[in-house]
């Protein structure tokens, strides 16, 4: 299974922009400050959404969150929700949001960088190759934008300068992008041992009629709440679309376990979700030394918030088992791969934390507030870097995934 997608050889150039205007950061922080002045405990939904977005508050993150996280937070903060996590580990069904209380200049600035980012997606201008936002920690209240073109910076910078309201743009470096050599040696792939439980865990090799990918956790769909194997869409090679196509499991005996169909397909997000048919029925369980087990999903602002404390990810896959590095940007805007752009990707690790077989599996942080073992998906893995100059793992991110088609972890 190819894990890199299509390849096109070009220059790259990276630039990094930074805030370097505090005024519109300051008056956003001002206007943060002054919303629980202006609060009810009695309020409304609607009335407490309106309030809080005439505040300059993302009206997204407004509908998320209610009059008490508001009212609760100190001067100087505003409260952010991190993840969506089960109430009850067995019901996946039961999530809750979860809260944090972070900096109102760090959340202003990573906001204008969510901002700037999507607005150079739609720009979409000759050469735009992606980008990515990049959090800065608590105490520097800073957010970057990490872009990638392969046009020449002079015309870059007289195409964006008209919108970037006082941010430096600054090279990182060129590369040329070329079908290289992979760095890997073959290794074995991890057979699922046993089923346990009418239950196939993930991080274990799975089978389309073509390929070999990495088996993901459970994806649930609060429609008839049903619940879905799944892995990479790409994995299924030779066909026009992967529906109908039946996904299995071979176990280390040499028998190979059906799980089910594909029933829905999503080429941009490379997602397919299978239903189950046979015997056996998705799990929340990582196959790793010590098992661990998905209790929920980080948000844009949760894995903001990862990046900000300097928390790394980790992931299972069928190839290289498991590893961990950190993460290098969210919300990124990938272009290069194929005719059509994929929204709402992470970066993290380094190249050789994944190769051709480790396709579909997710990346991965501790639950701080659940059990020992319990696990938030930050969003799965689909490809690597293949090109000199920069080193990361990418894929769409979980809450991609739930804006987009309603399924969760």
């Amino acid at each position: 299974m190819n894990s890199r997608f299509t390849r096109r050889t070009c220059h790259s150039q990276s630039y990094s922009s930074s805030d370097t205007s505090a005024s519109g950061v300051d008056r956003l922080v001002h206007r943060l400050s002054n919303i629980r002045r202006r609060l009810e405990p009695e309020m409304d939904r609607r009335e407490f959404v309106r309030t809080v977005a005439a505040g300059g508050y993302a009206v997204g993150m407004a509908h998320l969150l209610g009059v008490d996280d508001f009212l609760a937070a100190d001067d100087g903060e505003v409260p952010i929700v991190t993840a969506l996590v089960r109430e009850d580990p067995n019901d996946p069904f039961s999530l809750e949001e979860r809260t944090r209380y972070v900096p109102a200049g760090w959340y202003a600035a990573v906001e204008k960088a969510f901002e700037l980012n999507e607005r150079l997606a739609r720009l979409s201008f000759t050469g735009y190759l992606g980008s990515a936002v990049v959090p800065g920690d608590y105490e520097s209240e800073t957010a970057t934008v990490s872009i990638g073109v392969s046009s020449e910076e002079d015309s870059f910078l007289e195409i964006v300068r008209d919108f970037t309201d006082g941010i430096s743009i600054s090279a990182e470096t060129i590369v040329e992008i070329d079908d290289l050599e992979d760095g890997f040696e073959f290794a074995e792939p991890r057979y699922l041992d046993a089923v346990e439980d009418d239950h196939v865990p993930s991080g274990v090799a799975c089978e389309t009629p073509s390929s070999l990918a990495t088996l993901a956790p459970a994806l649930h769909h609060p429609d008839g709440e049903r619940s879905f194997f799944a892995t990479a869409e790409h994995a299924f090679k030779d066909v026009s679309t992967p529906n109908g196509e039946v996904l299995a499991v071979p176990v280390s005996s040499g028998e190979r376990i059906p799980l089910g169909t594909v029933v829905h397909s999503y080429p941009v997000e490379d997602v397919v979700a299978v239903e189950p048919t046979g015997d056996v029925s998705p799990s929340n369980l990582i196959d790793v030394p010590s098992t661990v087990r998905v209790r929920g999903q980080y948000t844009r602002f949760g894995l903001a918030d990862l990046i900000a404390r300097g928390e790394p990810l980790e992931k299972v896959g069928a190839l290289t088992g498991h590893t961990t590095g950190r993460i290098q940007g969210i919300d990124a805007v990938t272009c290069f791969t194929d005719d059509f752009c994929r929204r709402g990707q992470i970066r993290w690790g380094g190249e050789m934390d994944l190769t051709d077989g480790d396709s579909g599996s997710v990346s991965y942080h501790h639950d701080p507030e659940g059990d020992d073992g319990d696990v938030l998906v930050a969003g799965f893995n689909n490809a690597r870097t293949w090109w000199p100059g920069q080193s990361y793992v990418w894929g769409v991110s979980a809450y991609r995934i739930t804006e987009e088609h309603g399924y969760h972890f």
